[in-house]
Formats: C-alpha cells, structure tokens, sequence
C-alpha cells in the first residue's frame, strides 16, 4: 500500500516517532522526532497519565512536523505474553475468531480482559495424523492496551492499528536473503530501550523466540543516581562518560563505574540467560550473531561485554540502511546519532504494509 503513516513508540523515558511513505519501490523515512517524558507518566512500559503522554505526543507532532495523523501504537511490558503453542489447523481468519476458545490454558489472564493474535510460524502434522498449526501467540492486558490508545487519542490522532513492539524490531531490522543462506543460523535482535528491552529470536525472518524484558538503560541510570546521590541527568551524563567494563570484574573504585558494573552486568546475564534458553529448546537453531539497537545499546563498552557473555559475534543495527531518506530536517550527524532509536517506530509503521 502507498500512503505516509507513522510508528509512534511510547516508552518510559519519552515518546518518539517515525513517519514513512510505504510504496511499491520501498519504505522512506520523511521525519523522525522524540520528546521526552515526566517521570511516571509511562511505568513499567504502561501509560498511567495518559493527559501528560498526550500532551507529550502534541508536542512531539508540533516540533517533527508529521503530516499524518494516522499512527501504529506498539506495546510491550509484563503484560503482554508471548507464547509458542500448537493449535489445529483453520484458515487465518476462522483461527482468529476462535482464538479465545483455545488458548485460556496457554495465558495467565482470562480471555474476556486480553486482547489475542497470532503469528503463524509452521504447519505439521501431529502423531495422530492431525494437521495443526504452530504459532506465536499474543495476549496483552486489554486495560493497558486502552490506556495506550486513550493517550494517542486525547493527542487527537487516529491509532490504526496497536502492534507488539517485539514484532516492529524484527520487521525494522530483518531484510531477507534471495540465496536462503540466512536461514541457516538463527539471529538474535535485542532492542534496548530505559526500562524494557526487547529480545527476538529469528531464523530468516521467522520469529522464533520472544522475550520482553524489564530492564534496560534507564535502570543503569537509576543505580548511579542513588549510589551518588545526583539528578537523573548527572547520573546519565556519568553513564556516557564513564561506559561499561568490557570484561567482568574490571572495574575501578569509581562508585559511578561500580554502579554501572552491577546494573549493567546483571542486565547482560540476563540477556545471556534468554538466549541460553531458546538454544536449549529442542531443534532450536544455533545463534550466528547478536544485533543491538536501542537508545540503551549506545552504552560504551555493552557490545563488547555481550559477547563476551554469550561468546557471539555482537554488532549495532543499521534500521537505516534499507530505507530511503525524505527531506527527515536532520542532518547527517543527527541521523547518526538517532539511528539506535528509530527501530521500533520504523517497524511499526511497516507493519501497516506487511
């Protein structure tokens, strides 16, 4: 489909978003902006002041210039569950309507408060011969999904359709090989945001894994504000400076680097952890390569100690290098320096043409 639309991503530290004009020779990014949070209007990746996020959100269209009002609104925060379940086999739009029949026993909410889809991974036959279908099934709180919407609307916007932020990552950072030869390893993206990092696993562009976890580069801030006793922006500007140990244990008496370590650290096992699980999994594919992307992922010295941990090749994600580039008002330095962050948005407003 032709047509401008834009990704708007509502994170905990601030809100962003990216226009594209979607069109048979590709996706062009015409503008891209961001504006920052009060502190708890946006908890744990959950809309609680919907007044000041829509505030936040008028004021982010005013400064970027969008020309659409037409938006896809992402989510992802402890409630949302992604699981891989195998379910019979129906067409795509019969699945859909039947969904809350079949999975109350795979969600940890009940069906009537979720909002549920699917994405489809592989067709198989079961040991009595039945066809079934395997599937990655998405069940977000419905409460947490209107909040979201009630914000984007206050804002006086027309939210078309509400995506997993974890779903945007992969369509932003994922291009497919014409030789197949991707395929053959899977490839993990981990999206790095203040307070929730996404993490997917993929094996030629199929999603294979999901994991949406609670922490991020904000905590790390957090840790040095209350070891030191600053504002969050002094403590942020610490964080800059200073970077992450490449190895474990390397650090200095500095009580800033040694608040880094201990937050940053026990981030990065965590995100070793979610990948060890998913390669664990039976016929789960071996991992090739780790792609970060994020405005946390631009933390001096956290690509090298994640492969370190997880003994992969760690490299930054380029959601750019596929796109073409509209009259953004960015200069070339700025667009360098914004590229981390324009992931989710971007993928977002893909997902009206997928």
């Amino acid at each position: 489909m032709a047509g401008k639309v834009v990704g708007l991503d509502i994170g905990t530290s601030g809100v962003r978003a990216a226009e594209l004009t979607l069109g048979k020779g590709g996706a062009t990014l015409e503008r891209f902006g961001q504006v920052a949070l009060p502190v708890g209007a946006v908890r744990d990746g959950e809309v609680v002041d919907a007044e000041a996020v829509a505030a936040a959100i008028k004021q982010l269209w005013a400064q970027a210039k969008f020309s659409s009002n037409k938006v896809v609104v992402g989510v992802a925060n402890q409630r949302v569950v992604v699981r891989q379940v195998d379910l019979p086999w129906l067409p795509a739009n019969e699945l859909k309507k039947s969904l809350a029949f079949q999975v109350q026993d795979f969600i940890p909410m009940p069906v009537e408060q979720a909002i549920l889809d699917f994405h489809p991974l592989e067709e198989f036959t079961n040991e009595s011969g039945g066809r079934m279908l395997r599937v990655l099934l998405v069940a977000a709180a419905r409460d947490m999904v209107d909040s979201a919407l009630e914000a984007v609307q206050k804002a006086g916007l027309q939210p078309q359709m509400v995506d997993l932020t974890s779903f945007a990552v992969l369509r932003a950072l994922v291009t497919i090989d014409s030789t197949g030869l991707d395929s053959l390893h899977a490839e993990a993206l981990v999206d790095v945001g203040a307070n929730i990092t996404n993490i997917v696993v993929h094996q030629g562009g199929v999603p294979r894994f999901v994991r949406i976890l609670m922490m991020g580069g904000g905590d790390i801030t957090d840790a040095i504000a209350e070891r030191l006793g600053v504002p969050l922006d002094q403590a942020e500007a610490h964080k800059q400076e200073i970077g992450m140990a490449s190895a474990s244990g390397a650090v200095d008496a500095n009580p800033a680097a040694r608040a880094i370590e201990s937050t940053g650290g026990a981030f990065v096992e965590e995100v070793r952890g979610s990948l060890d699980y998913f390669m664990a999994q039976p016929g789960a594919a071996r991992i090739g390569r780790v792609v970060l992307s994020g405005g946390g992922s631009r933390l001096a010295g956290l690509a090298d100690r994640l492969a370190s941990a997880t003994r992969l090749p760690v490299q930054s994600a380029r959601p750019m290098s596929t796109l073409k580039l509209g009259k953004t008002g960015l200069t070339p330095d700025q667009l360098a320096y914004v590229e981390p962050m324009v992931t989710v948005p971007v993928g977002l407003a893909m997902g009206v043409s997928s």
